[in-house]
């Protein structure tokens, strides 16, 4: 082929481009490659101590942000006059008439469950999250604590609102608690939830009784780094800033003048782990229920086996398995979790619960 003297300048420069093009492109590939020191994924990992400007938790946590106007209901528990805490929280999108209850999990509170009040809120539900005794803004009584108290509060706390029938949604040891309300109020539940519930199997066979004084001494020796190796297990997909905030929060409660009597409530509140399983009450649920969950939960060995489990006993029960998430989907796999919430607390009571996950043998919502 002939090229005239312009052709040919057209062509070597065109070739120049595409060569500073390239080099441009591999510059930028290479450079994004590296981990500056104030580049945003250096701060995925936590910090290894606890920040100098940190500063105790108050018992009652009033100097903890909460999202929402706290109410209180006072109760009477062992002859002592308390309060349990909450918030009421009502709906941002149309109002659909039903009303939803969050426990909340053993290191945590109502507040850190904001995403999923507002995410319930904007769906049209009244959206109650409550802080059991022991926690948040609720009194923290030494006593003997069981599942029966938070059930027997939610319940007066729903006759003192006027409210006749409500779904109720537990996280961890709050799936317990939904457990527990489900099998004493089942005229009161219309839905039950159980996100990554612990307490799956009855740990007392073979296990020597525990102290409640040596669970106590335990409590005490808590440290910064044992509350965040708690809290870095929940999220096996990686950490978020935005996770520290509760760690904060449990690590402030130790630096606080009441930490021993904090201490001895903490004890209290694990020994119900201990002491007061459910796992005999699932079959009698007869409640519309849905058990959900990560798959890669750290704090339950073979959770999906578990859930299976758990749902096949229970009579009208679906099962949501989300693979390769942790403990805590409502903060790890929102964009998940909240529109698969929202569709079984709108589903009709009344009728059975999606079976699906029976005949394809997971979860899995996609099968």
């Amino acid at each position: 082929m002939i090229f005239c003297d312009s052709e040919k300048n057209g062509e070597i420069d065109l070739m120049r481009l595409v060569s500073r093009l390239k080099r441009t492109l591999a510059i930028t590939v290479l450079m994004s490659s590296l981990v500056l020191p104030n580049d945003s994924s250096a701060q995925m990992e936590p910090p290894s101590e606890p920040p100098v400007e940190w500063t105790a938790t108050a018992i009652d946590y009033s100097n903890v942000h909460y999202p929402w106007p706290v109410e209180y209901l006072d109760v009477e528990l062992y002859g002592l006059d308390l309060r349990m805490a909450y918030m009421d929280v009502e709906p941002t999108g149309v109002p659909n008439g039903r009303t939803v209850i969050v426990f909340h999990g053993m290191n945590f509170f109502a507040a850190p469950y904001e995403p999923m009040i507002r995410a319930l809120t904007e769906a049209g539900f009244r959206t109650i999250a409550i802080d059991r005794l022991g926690y948040g803004r609720s009194s923290k009584p030494d006593i003997h604590y069981n599942l029966h108290i938070p059930a027997r509060n939610t319940k007066a706390l729903l006759d003192h609102l006027g409210i006749e029938r409500a779904a109720v949604v537990g996280h961890s040891m709050g799936g317990m608690v939904a457990t527990r309300f489900a099998s004493t109020y089942p005229a009161t539940t219309t839905h039950v939830v159980m996100v990554n519930q612990i307490g799956l199997t009855d740990s007392r066979p073979g296990r020597a009784w525990i102290d409640p004084y040596d669970a106590y001494r335990s409590a005490l020796s808590t440290t910064y780094q044992s509350v965040l190796r708690g809290h870095v297990r929940y999220y096996p997909r990686g950490w978020k800033p935005e996770y520290l905030q509760w760690v904060k929060v449990q690590y402030g409660l130790t630096l606080s003048g009441d930490w021993p009597r904090m201490a001895k409530v903490r004890a209290g509140q694990r020994m119900i782990l201990f002491e007061d399983p459910v796992v005999y009450e699932w079959q009698h649920i007869a409640t519309k229920a849905l058990v959900i969950g990560g798959a890669d939960d750290r704090l339950v060995s073979d959770y999906p086996r578990l859930a299976r489990n758990v749902a096949s006993q229970l009579q009208n029960a679906q099962l949501i398995i989300y693979p390769e998430v942790g403990h805590s989907p409502h903060l790890d796999n929102p964009e998940e979790f909240h529109p698969d919430l929202i569709e079984f607390l709108k589903s009709d009571p009344d009728e059975p619960a999606d079976q699906g996950w029976r005949a394809v043998g997971t979860g899995n919502p996609n099968g």
